[in-house]
């Protein structure tokens, strides 16, 4: 309870401050220095705040909360380190940030009162926030989780653990406790049929039941956790009964196994009503993390739709009044888990130029079943330079904003060249919506092979996070304007 008050006071104090630095940047013109140095805690106590922005920082309060309790940041984080830590603050407050930002923005859209001063000023509101509020919160959780270590050292604040099975496993885990004190796990013994193997008789570790023996060992020793540590498939009923012993006696109880093969994807256990479900993704699916990135493909579209607004009407014109044919060229491509979706792009070709592939197949330029052509006989005059710049993907930031792509993600393939895939892996890409730009695309865009392109796409969905997506997303901007590897 005292953690969920500290962050919501946190949250509340930074939300309140970045509202009124940002008000005096707006009102005063003055720098972000100058603005700090006028502030005043007097100031922020004696601010009149509207009774709408109560009721919506108590909306955003409960969303906070709700992001924090997702990322486990209310569970024990005893095994956990303070990398891991930072790690799971900083998600839950950028996951936070984003969606303040997107909804501060889509007010504002919808208000009427948007404009490029607005923007910049909602732009350095959230930053004012997001900036202080992570700072505060990794500082606050770390010094208490440094001090819980050194309580634990000297014999308080201590977990007493039973291990069921002698394991390699097992075996392992024991040693991480005992080379780690102030996780505060006192390891009381071993339970398990038998006497271990000889590794185990070697280690010097206590068997203190066999598995028939542990309820009672139970009801008469002080216990707080049973981690097993058995092999599912071959003692499935010693564990089912041991799980239902701990239930009845209040214990908890941790399982520590490998289910399937380390590579099969990533697994996490889900709670229904029907039961527990025990899913294997293929990508990072947590919630919270997808409404972050959407959040940042909805703020990031619409604020690059609004700023290249005047570019969009001058390339329209252009195309138009240079070839003969539509302004933009629209095609079906495979989206998330190969849904189907129009693609939008500046028309860069001549009309009817899909219907001369097959006599351009033998002057591709690249491996796979993707066609690549250095000067595409079909590509107009200006269509050379609208695809040197990249220019004629800008409209595919609507596919963006409809939530089709997203900014960041493997590029979206015509169905031609999926049913040319000879490999299953290279469909795992589609576990993920597809992007206006990627990893290959940053590191030579189509100066690479077609199986180089397939295995960094699965690279990027195996280490995705929203900083890599803001590192690619700056790194394409250089890649751009060199034109490295466009066709």
């Amino acid at each position: 309870m005292i953690l969920q008050l500290f962050d919501l006071t946190a949250m509340f104090g930074c939300l309140a401050l970045s509202n009124l630095v940002s008000a005096k940047l707006s009102a005063e013109s003055l720098g972000i220095t100058s603005a700090l140095e006028h502030f005043s805690i007097s100031e922020l106590a004696e601010t009149r705040i509207p009774i709408q922005s109560v009721a919506l920082a108590l909306l955003f309060s409960m969303i906070w909360h709700a992001f924090f309790s997702y990322f486990k940041l209310y569970n024990s984080r005893r095994l956990t380190s303070m990398l891991d830590d930072t790690r799971q603050i900083l998600k839950a407050t950028t996951a936070g940030a984003l969606v303040l930002l997107t909804a501060d923005i889509a007010s504002r859209f919808l208000s009427g009162g948007m404009s490029g001063p607005v923007l910049r000023d909602v732009y350095l509101s959230s930053v004012l926030f997001y900036v202080p509020v992570s700072f505060v919160t990794v500082t606050a959780r770390l010094s208490l989780k440094f001090l819980l270590r050194q309580v634990r050292l000297y014999g308080r604040n201590l977990r007493y653990v039973v291990l069921v099975g002698t394991g390699t496993r097992a075996m392992k885990l024991a040693a991480r406790f005992e080379r780690a004190p102030e996780l505060g796990y006192q390891l009381l013994g071993f339970a398990d049929d038998g006497t271990g193997d000889s590794e185990f008789q070697a280690s010097g570790y206590v068997l203190v039941s066999d598995l028939d023996g542990l309820p009672e060992y139970l009801r008469t020793t002080v216990i707080d956790e049973v981690i097993i540590c058995l092999p599912i498939e071959s003692r499935y009923p010693e564990i089912s009964r041991i799980v239902a012993d701990c239930a009845r006696q209040g214990i908890m109880v941790r399982f520590l196994s490998e289910i399937f093969q380390s590579d099969a994807g990533y697994l996490r256990a889900e709670q229904y009503a029907e039961g527990a479900f025990i899913s294997v993704s293929p990508a990072k699916v947590e919630v919270p993390r997808l409404l972050a990135k959407r959040a940042l493909d909805f703020v990031g579209s619409l604020t690059l739709l609004f700023a290249f607004a005047p570019l969009f009407l001058l390339v329209a014109a252009l195309v138009k009044g240079t070839s003969r044919g539509p302004v933009f060229f629209v095609q079906e491509r495979l989206g998330y888990n190969k849904r189907l979706f129009p693609l939008v792009k500046f028309r860069t070709m001549q009309v009817g130029a899909e219907a001369r592939l097959d006599e351009l197949k033998a002057a591709n330029e690249v491996d796979g079943p993707a066609f690549k052509m250095t000067n595409d006989p079909r590509v107009t005059t200006i269509g050379k330079f609208l695809r040197k710049t990249s220019i004629d993907e800008l409209p595919q930031l609507l596919n963006v904003l409809m939530g089709d792509m997203s900014l960041v993600g493997p590029r979206p393939l015509p169905v031609r060249d999926y049913n040319g895939f000879e490999e299953d892996w290279h469909r795992r890409r589609f576990s993920v919506k597809p992007g206006l730009t990627c990893t290959w695309q940053i590191s030579g865009r189509s100066d690479i092979s077609f199986s180089d392109w397939m295995r960094m796409d699965i690279q990027y969905i195996d280490n995705w996070s929203l900083l890599l997506d803001l590192s690619i997303l700056l790194g394409t901007i250089p890649a751009v304007v060199k034109g490295r590897g466009a066709r």
